[in-house]
């Protein structure tokens, strides 16, 4: 389309380079790019002096921007281009005061007060500073009962609310809120030192610290003009696979115990704890905090260090194929992960979903082939086999990725060894009047981050958002007319974040 702009996964564009449309155009643009199997990468407001301006970041096999100017009310895409726009107007809408006229659903994200100190936008029956403190959408009728969950849970899970509206044992809605743990962090970034950003992003979901901090350091070094050896690039790439492994293994051992199949939940939980050991070993952190910095990464990896991954990833490849083995070969763990909590393609492209949720309802995106960062251009893309949308297909797209991800890490691990200096933090003169995109595929789908800079360099606006700001709809869809019993199977098969999504 001529009225976009097509642009490269972390590519430096002039903000004077961006179309910027009138807003009855922008509305025809995005609407008929998402009606042709086109998905929205980012959508957000950003102030501008006194005006306020809408950018979007779209996708389909390219990357594409346009951004226009609104006033405080404007049609609602959502309404006119469907629920692929729904939370980034209730986002906008919260956080700038800008009213989506005729969204169908508008209701706040995360509860806190906009920064153009409008608090009409959401009608009085809201507040503020308190999540979930408004009327639910109810299903009527004498057979009906409500079911409310959280937000405090058991053990190590974070705050959210979970209301089943449900006759009997059948779910026919499932209204998700969160919002109960908002940090504010994308208007931290901007009040902060340069310096401070990669520790700030790494703990924006901490278990997607690889993913989040490399978003942040890939659009600093863009905005900055510096150069990574291939050698830090590798290491970059082996960490981001490592911290796959260690979740999508975390994630089949609490899938074996949410149907009561112990030994697969002890053997993957243990295994998961290898995994992060190698991460420890790269950076001296389970997590891999510390590791990624604009420019490379803080460790060279050594020889040593070679062997040891190699070592135990050829050590764990077989008790992995094993333990896989048992539990997908189970007919009792097949008969509560089939056909439960489906969302069918269709529903997935509407939603938008991403990662393997996306994958396995076959939505075939993996921002690895798409749009490839660090080695991955030169690294096999994986083929996915289950895709019927439900806990199976969710399960086995894990299994899948683990496998290939072990693949993976040993290719780049037989390369020759190429030399790499540690670097260390330092600020950088970032790019004037400049915008960046940055996209990675974390272990749940996209992460993608978003810079502007103004006319002297400063940081102008900086949005992230995680691959669970589009799944969390899926996972209520996923309940549609399930049992409620199955709720933490579903729920485990998406494990999404909370603190990823209340930013």
């Amino acid at each position: 389309m001529a009225s976009l702009l097509r642009i490269g996964n972390g590519e430096v564009v002039p903000r004077q380079h961006i179309p910027r449309i009138d807003f009855p155009r922008f509305l025809r643009v995005l609407t008929d790019f998402v009606r042709c199997n086109g998905y929205i990468v980012q959508f957000f407001a950003y102030p501008e002096g006194e005006r306020m301006r809408l950018l979007a970041v779209l996708r389909n096999s390219e990357l594409h921007v346009v951004e226009t100017e609104v006033e405080r009310d404007y049609p609602s895409l959502t309404l006119l281009a469907g629920a692929k726009f729904n939370l980034f107007e209730r986002e906008i809408a919260e956080q700038y005061g800008l009213r989506p006229n005729g969204h169908p659903w508008l209701k706040m994200v995360r509860y806190h007060a906009n920064a153009s100190g409008r608090p009409d936008v959401f009608g009085n029956d809201y507040r503020t500073d308190i999540p979930g403190n408004y009327p639910y959408y109810r299903v009527e009728g004498e057979a009906i009962h409500e079911v409310g969950v959280g937000p405090v849970h058991a053990g190590i899970i974070e705050p959210g609310h979970f209301r089943f509206q449900c006759a009997g044992e059948e779910v026919l809605h499932l209204e998700i809120q969160l919002g109960y743990q908002h940090r504010g962090v994308e208007r931290l970034l901007t009040t902060v030192p340069q310096r401070r950003w990669p520790i700030l992003c790494e703990a924006i979901a901490g278990d997607t610290a690889i993913g989040h901090n490399l978003c942040c350091c890939q659009a600093i070094e863009a905005l900055a003009g510096l150069d990574v050896e291939p050698g830090a690039r590798t290491v970059r790439t082996i960490a981001l696979e490592l911290e796959r492994l260690a979740n999508h293994i975390g994630d089949l051992g609490a899938l074996s115990g949410d149907v009561a199949f112990n030994p697969p939940a002890a053997y993957f939980g243990r295994i998961r704890g290898e995994f992060l050991n190698l991460l420890l070993e790269l950076c001296g952190n389970r997590f891999g905090k510390s590791l990624v910095r604009p420019g490379g990464v803080t460790q060279a990896m050594g020889g040593e260090q070679r062997r040891i991954i190699c070592a135990k990833i050829k050590e764990l490849r077989e008790e992995i194929v094993q333990v896989c083995d048992l539990l997908f070969s189970a007919h009792t763990v097949l008969a509560r992960f089939e056909y439960t909590g489906t969302v069918n393609r269709a529903l997935a492209d509407q939603l938008g979903l991403v990662g393997p949720c996306g994958r396995a309802s076959g939505l075939e995106y993996d921002v690895r082939e798409f749009f490839p960062t660090e080695r991955y251009a030169d690294l096999p893309a994986i083929t996915n086999r289950a895709t019927n949308g439900d806990v199976y297909s969710r399960a086995m797209v894990r299994r899948e990725e683990i496998v290939h991800a072990l693949d993976l890490i040993e290719q780049l691990l037989a390369a020759p060894e190429e030399a790499h200096q540690p670097v260390r933090s330092a600020e950088r003169r970032l790019a004037p009047a400049s915008f960046v995109v940055t996209l990675n595929e974390g272990w749940r789908g996209e992460v993608s981050h978003c810079l502007l800079t103004d006319d002297d360099g400063a940081l102008l606006r900086y949005k992230i958002k995680d691959p669970s700001f589009h799944n969390w709809t899926g996972l209520a869809m996923a309940l549609r007319n399930q049992a409620i019993s199955d709720f933490p199977l579903c729920n485990k098969s998406f494990n999404l974040s909370y603190c990823g999504f209340d930013l």
